[in-house]
């Protein structure tokens, strides 16, 4: 086996044991913050442990979907966090799907999970996909407008290609970097479930997005959901970073650099999980109505930074 097979291998494990810790930094700094007492570090570990020791719960009109959705869902987390450049550049995986296709493995997750809540006939489950396909519907232009902007920019939409363009060539400041970086915040915030567009840690009807539609699932199937929502928060965190802070990460071929390139993923996640939960600390939850004109926002400053790098930098 190459190197390279045995370091895609190794990022993409990496990934998926440091999730869970990521979850768990980003829920104690928010404690923090909000002046509670805050949770072990390794609470989300626990929580996932437990619950694989658990005997699974299956409503009677549940079709073999509502089974296998979670081991998609998982399974899409793990291809997207395969295909990121997280620690090295230029891997085995990384040319098989470009930015554009990233957004239609984070989408096929999405449906899945989807479908599966709409399985059982709830009338929870079929609340919360309708909500999850609204916010999806007006997340993903906004992300494909944030790829476009780095895209152009790099001329190319694979992500090595962008990450190299942007990290290990001569120094360049690009202003329509700023608007996209805005944009993929917010949209990030919205795929992955977080305030002010969905609260993870509420189960009111009224207002729960997520948590509605895995409201019937429990034991190993809930845990591979949870291990899946810290994977693909973890996922767009390492996207956040290749696409606009991308120093640190090592170049296609040099493995002397991974030391420093696992420290400094590290400083990036710390610094990341304390920015989220502080802004979410000081954020108020949005009415469901109002997610449009949130979500529409950041379509705007995203072509807004398009357009500004074809009259400022082109």
């Amino acid at each position: 086996m190459s190197a390279g097979i045995l370091m895609q291998l190794g990022q993409t494990l990496l990934a998926i044991l440091l999730a869970p810790l990521l979850l768990g930094w980003t829920n104690q700094c928010r404690a923090w913050f909000q002046g509670r007492s805050a949770p072990p570090l390794t609470q989300p570990y626990r929580m996932i442990r437990k619950l694989f020791h658990k005997d699974a719960v299956i409503a009677h009109d549940a079709t073999a979907l509502f089974r296998f959705a979670p081991y998609m869902f998982f399974a899409c987390m793990a291809l997207a966090a395969g295909i990121v450049p997280i620690i090295a550049n230029d891997l085995p995986f990384s040319p098989a799907a470009d930015a554009i296709a990233l957004v239609g493995v984070f989408a096929l997750a999405r449906v899945f999970l989807a479908l599966a809540a709409m399985d059982i006939g709830t009338s929870f489950g079929t609340l919360g996909a309708r909500r999850e396909m609204l916010v999806s519907f007006l997340a993903e232009p906004a992300l494909l407008m944030v790829f476009f902007t780095t895209s152009f920019i790099a001329q190319s939409t694979e992500l090595p290609t962008i990450v190299e363009t942007l990290a290990h060539k001569q120094f360049a400041i690009y202003p329509s970097l700023a608007f996209a970086a805005v944009a993929f915040w917010m949209v990030s915030t919205a795929e992955n479930a977080r305030i002010p567009v969905d609260n993870p840690t509420t189960h009111l009807e009224l207002t729960m997005i997520h948590e509605a539609m895995i409201l019937e699932y429990s034991a190993r199937h809930l845990a591979l959901i949870e291990w899946a929502v810290a994977l693909k928060l973890f996922t767009y965190s390492a996207l956040g970073i290749a696409l606009f802070v991308p120093w640190g990460i090592a170049p296609a071929g040099d493995y002397a650099a991974l030391p420093l390139a696992m420290g400094a993923l590290i400083l990036k996640m710390a610094g990341g999980g304390l920015t989220l939960a502080f802004l979410e600390a000081i954020s108020a939850k949005l009415r469901l109505f109002r997610v449009p004109e949130y979500l529409g926002t950041a379509f705007l400053l995203a072509v807004l930074g398009m357009l500004t790098h074809f009259l400022l930098e082109h």
